[in-house]
């Protein structure tokens, strides 16, 4: 007989998605001159997070992205963090 070899079973990973807050909650609004709700969709170095981390739908996603250019052109939100 042929000896097998010890071949590893990948195991796959069930994630659960995070609901879209703004689908969950449709009084949310998004806008540019929200900054507390915009700096949760923020990194501690001023990008935005992506999909992934934050659980938004891809229009709301959009939605944020466009909000946070808004409010950074405005000078509400700064383009990168002040701490280095």
């Amino acid at each position: 007989m042929a000896k097998q070899k010890g071949r590893k079973v990948r195991v796959e990973k069930v994630t659960k998605t995070k609901a879209c807050t703004f689908c969950k909650d449709k009084k949310t609004a998004i806008d540019y001159k929200d900054t507390a709700l915009l700096r949760r969709f923020l990194s501690d170095r001023g990008k935005i997070r992506s999909r992934r981390v934050t659980g938004n739908c891809v229009q709301h996603q959009r939605d944020v992205a466009v909000a946070v250019k808004n409010s950074r052109e405005v000078a509400l939100l700064p383009f990168t963090s002040t701490s280095r």
